[in-house]
């Protein structure tokens, strides 16, 4: 028994699992990963396949079968955190987004980033004014179709491709206007920095929300940023805090805290409650990463955070990797021939670009490419990243951002402003994504417009398949909202009951008792047996000597021990009478 168990443990270490990677370039990096393969290992994996250096900026996302999304750890092993059976699909994106993308080191990284950009604009987390629209449609224009050709792009040619959840024809005609006339002669290097500088200095950029609601119930999303964190309602920023202000974030099942500490020693506590508690922990690990990442100076400053108070309960975590400044230091040593880079153009068919790859392992991966016409593309691109985002960049300009403008705005984030001329929400582009990728197209297509005409109630979320949607339906008033997997629900779910808050706290009180008492009861047994036994050791001697230890000796320790060595005889006569019972019937057996 013991060798079949052997055997069977080592089978079970030499099972090998297929995962798909899906990239910002829409290829497939198809690979096959140990059982106990760890984060870290694909993630170096799909680097080395990208031949990509500053990777730092970057991370693996991937949704549980509850449809809840997560960051790949990549200390831990990656069958354990998929909690799914293989085949694994996952998709690369960025994780936390540059302070400043024009200042990256290499043009492959620079690239990658404008492929998320150019995503957040397309699923609405990139708000911005009709007029920033239109020229960062145009430099995407000119970066992947190049210089205007009237014999190539006939009138109206830019209505053929979709840069933004919302078009009108206003808006076509002047991202037209400027790719004929102002861009002419750019490169699309030059584009692509044109556009990554435009996106930066936006106050959106790199939002990644969070679907949560207020202590009043109201809708709202959280986002964390190269600077601080931000709460977004409507189209408005009602709350900013730097990151040198937060002093702590703790969750506790579906409720989420800020704490924080403003000019003039205001401190501040900001309380958000998560559609579940998974995706309250989602956040909370969001929180304390980008934290990590954006405030402190050495990653040898990072320290195990608790979602608690008390040792006991709650969730730890600690952010594993280099902090945005130890990074930036690490890419001004890069030295190396830039690597080649191929764009594939832009076509109305929405094809992806594609990258030519430097080096690659022995063991080379599959790389597929999927072409969709563009009205299916409608529904699967944007359900494909809608919650696919990161970090954010929140300028202090005066301005903020995202409809609703409520009494609690006007505090700490300062002024508020509305920043984009239609109230975009990072759900507008959310549509169901198909259940099977062997569905055929005209299948797809029925699916989502069924369910666009049922309300937007989004079906089964793959990942890239990715989709995780992350906000509300598009066609609500204030919007819907989207639990932490991606699924959009018509209702507003109200915040913890007085009940149940009752409830938690009386738990939290039992829970504390029983750990007191177990601790003492421990403390006292490791005593008296440090008291009992023969070892010399002055302290020890004196609390012997002492009269109240001579007390409890003589009168509760002393019977105590000879009551339990009593049940000890007891029990053990008992066996002696039972194996002698029966050695007697087996010997009287034969005589009959």
């Amino acid at each position: 028994m013991l060798s079949r168990f052997m055997s069977g443990s080592i089978r079970n270490l030499e099972r090998e699992y297929n995962c798909t990677v899906r990239l910002l370039d829409d290829t497939e990096y198809t690979c096959t990963i140990q059982r106990d393969a760890k984060g870290q290992y694909l993630f170096d994996l799909i680097c080395h396949h990208l031949n990509l250096l500053e990777k730092d900026y970057f991370g693996i996302r991937y949704v549980d079968p509850d449809k809840q999304r997560h960051w790949l750890e990549v200390t831990k092993s990656i069958p354990k955190q998929m909690k799914s059976q293989p085949p694994f699909t996952m998709c690369l994106r960025v994780k936390f987004y540059p302070p400043d993308p024009a200042a990256l080191k290499e043009e492959i990284t620079r690239y990658l980033v404008f492929l998320q950009i150019k995503r957040d604009l397309y699923h609405g987390r990139l708000l911005c004014k009709t007029s920033d629209a239109a020229m960062l449609a145009a430099h995407i224009l000119q970066a992947e179709v190049g210089d205007y050709d009237p014999r190539k792009h006939p009138e109206g040619y830019s209505s053929k491709f979709h840069f933004f959840p919302k078009h009108s024809e206003k808006l076509e005609r002047r991202i037209a206007d400027i790719h004929k006339t102002e861009l002419i002669g750019q490169t699309p290097e030059t584009s692509e920095l044109n556009f990554l500088q435009k996106a930066q200095s936006l106050e959106t950029y790199g939002v990644d929300p969070h679907p949560c609601k207020d202590v009043s119930g109201n809708p709202a999303f959280l986002a964390f940023t190269p600077f601080g964190f931000v709460v977004l309602q409507g189209n408005k920023r009602v709350h900013f805090l730097k990151w040198h202000e937060v002093t702590k974030l703790k969750f506790e099942g579906k409720t989420f805290h800020i704490y924080a500490n403003q000019k003039e020693d205001k401190k501040i506590i900001l309380t958000y409650f998560a559609p579940t508690p998974e995706a309250c922990k989602h956040l909370w690990k969001c929180g304390v990463e980008n934290q990590a990442f954006y405030k402190l100076e050495k990653s040898s400053q990072v320290r195990t955070v608790s979602s608690s108070n008390l040792f006991f309960k709650g969730s730890r975590f600690r952010y594993s990797g280099r902090v945005a400044k130890e990074v930036m230091e690490q890419s001004a040593k890069i030295k190396r021939e830039p690597p080649e880079i191929h764009r594939a153009g832009l076509v109305p068919s929405r094809s992806c670009p594609s990258i030519t790859h430097g080096p690659r392992l022995s063991s080379v991966p599959r790389t597929r490419r999927r072409a969709v016409h563009i009205s299916i593309m409608e529904g699967l691109e944007s359900l494909r990243d809608s919650a696919h985002s990161t970090p954010v960049r929140s300028v202090s300009h005066g301005d903020s951002f995202m409809t609703r403008s409520r009494s609690q705005a006007a505090d700490v984030g300062g002024s508020t402003s509305i920043i984009s001329d239609e109230a975009y929400s990072p759900s507008d582009s959310v549509l169901p994504t198909p259940v099977a990728e062997h569905r055929s197209v005209e299948h797809a297509a029925a699916a989502a417009a069924a369910a666009a005409a049922a309300n937007g109630a989004s079906g089964s979320i793959q990942e890239e398949k990715e989709s995780e949607a992350g906000t509300p339906a598009a066609g609500e008033p204030g919007g819907g909202e989207v639990d932490g997997g991606g699924r959009a629900t018509a209702q507003a779910r109200a915040p913890l009951s007085e009940v149940e808050q009752a409830n938690t706290f009386v738990l939290s009180v039992l829970r504390l008792l029983l750990v007191t008492v177990g601790l003492l009861f421990a403390l006292l047994l490791l005593l008296i047996v440090l008291t009992e036994s023969d070892l010399d050791v002055a302290f020890l001697s004196d609390i012997r000597q002492t009269p109240e230890f001579e007390q409890f000796h003589s009168e509760y320790f002393c019977p105590l021990r000879r009551w339990f060595a009593c049940r000890l005889r007891w029990a053990g006569g008992l066996l002696i009478e039972e194996e002698r019972g029966a050695g007697g019937e087996e010997e009287g057996a034969p005589a009959e």
